[in-house]
């Protein structure tokens, strides 16, 4: 398959990249400066300015754009940053797709399992209504209504990404530091629900959706939710490290704001009900799995 990504520099875009490209598949990155290499297209989403020419021959399109969640702040600056660098890269690929003479055949637009707000316990699938009052539950409906605005023949998938976990970098990197240095701890009172999934099944995920006839929303979460402070302990567990030095929540919502309401603190429980339903595989269905996983040796890394 001709692939086309946005967000191809970022974590999941660079990872992806790697792995369809090994799978034999032709990736050509979306770039805001000029095209330099053949695998290479120039694109403006803050002006929605894409050439539908230059798509011709795409088979299908993976949209990864978004500012990290976790890299600030959420100043009322951000946040429209956050609503901005989502909303207009993905009605610039929609409008671009609908221009088309022969549009591609598929179309994954990232977004987020924060489309469900604060649900407890509460098992949550894709049925699951979104929250009315969350800011990033808020966010990802806008994100979800640009990407289903796509031509009615191209399936269109949304994935509902939970927390990804990696070695390195993204946000729970900064999670990893103070584990393996002995100072991690839960995060408030540790028993919210965080919706994970390793960046191996992350991609993998992605690759499945491709060759499937799935449409609509697919969460993209591991099979058995871990609450954050089991995951921690996994987590330290793998480090040899202990990790007992819980973060109180008033410390969290003091020093970031709503940014620790809305991510750190809200729980989750999601579940992958349509790949599960379809068959999907994970290599690290469980918090032990993962911690494993990432404090394994490197040459186990699968991406």
């Amino acid at each position: 398959m001709r692939i086309l990504i946005s967000g191809a520099s970022g974590l999941l875009g660079s990872a992806s990249s790697l792995a369809l490209t090994r799978a034999g598949h032709h990736v050509i990155k979306l770039v805001r400066r000029s095209a330099q290499r053949p695998d290479e297209v120039q694109w403006d989403p803050a002006r929605q300015e894409l050439d539908p020419r230059r798509l011709e021959g795409i088979d299908a399109v993976i949209n990864l754009s978004g500012a990290g969640l976790a890299n600030r702040p959420w100043t009322r600056g951000y946040v429209e940053t956050l609503y901005e660098s989502r909303v207009d890269p993905t009605r610039t690929l929609v409008r671009a797709m609908a221009r088309m003479q022969n549009p591609p055949s598929v179309f994954l637009s990232q977004s987020g399992t924060g489309y469900y707000g604060e649900a407890d316990s509460t098992s949550v699938d894709e049925s699951f209504p979104s929250a009315e009052d969350s800011l990033l539950a808020d966010i990802c409906r806008r994100w979800e209504d640009a990407a289903f605005a796509a031509p009615q023949e191209v399936r269109t998938v949304v994935m509902r990404t939970g927390v990804v976990v990696t070695r390195r970098g993204g946000a729970i990197g900064k999670l990893l530091l103070p584990l393996k240095l002995g100072l991690g701890g839960p995060l408030g009172s540790g028993q919210q629900y965080w919706p994970w999934i390793s960046l191996p099944d992350d991609v993998a995920a992605m690759e499945f959706l491709l060759r499937t006839e799935i449409r609509g929303p697919v969460n993209l979460c591991a099979p058995e939710p871990a609450q954050v402070g089991a995951l921690v302990e996994e987590l330290g567990k793998a480090f040899g490290k202990p990790s007992r030095l819980r973060v109180p929540k008033v410390v969290l919502t003091t020093l970031l704001g709503e940014m620790a309401k809305e991510t750190l603190l809200t729980s989750t429980r999601a579940v992958p009900g349509v790949l599960l339903e379809h068959g999907f595989t994970f290599q690290h269905p469980t918090a032990a799995a993962v911690a494993a996983w990432v404090g394994g040796p490197e040459e186990s890394t699968v991406i």
